[in-house]
């Protein structure tokens, strides 16, 4: 059944902390808020880019840092400061021409939960809460910000046959 959800995949969506970062928060004397990305989640994102993958970025965080880093990356729909994350994936989905049945999303924590029960394939890393992961199609092996966005997207561009060696994609 996972590989079956995985051919459907047309855009993944992803919430940042916790997802793409380890969910911790470094704070600097000037009040900054700081966090850590993987690299190897960046090169993922980027060639699923290049291969025509919208990614969506819905998160309740809002942080210029995250933004700039992921719009680095060739993200185009970053969704920051959202607490109606449903209504925000509504929007977006339907501005895209997309379905829920059309999205990968990976979440780990409450604010996701609904989200994720909608969508065609609910995936998390292996350290979300257990309400989460009683929802998920599948868990990856690999804890939020440690590789867990690599693992399901290159997943999902292996079965759909758009793995391919890429040079010109960066480890940014």
């Amino acid at each position: 059944m996972i590989f079956d959800n995985l051919k459907k995949v047309k855009a993944f969506v992803l919430d940042v902390d916790g997802v793409l970062t380890d969910g911790r928060v470094l704070v600097n004397e000037a009040g900054e808020q700081l966090r850590t990305f993987n690299i190897k989640d960046g090169y993922i994102m980027q060639l699923a880019v290049k291969r025509g993958y919208p990614i969506i970025i819905i998160t309740g965080g809002n942080s210029t840092g995250v933004v700039k880093r992921l719009k680095g990356l060739g993200v185009q729909e970053i969704h920051s400061g959202v607490f109606d994350k449903i209504g925000k994936l509504k929007e977006v989905l339907a501005s895209l021409g997309l379905n829920f049945e059309d999205i990968l999303y990976m979440g780990d924590d409450m604010p996701d939960f609904d989200c994720m029960k909608l969508a065609g394939l609910a995936t998390c890393p292996a350290d979300a809460i257990e309400e989460i992961k009683g929802i998920c199609h599948y868990i990856s092996p690999k804890i939020g910000g440690d590789g867990a966005v690599r693992d399901v997207m290159e997943k999902v561009l292996k079965i759909q046959g758009k793995w391919q060696v890429d040079t010109t994609v960066k480890s940014i």
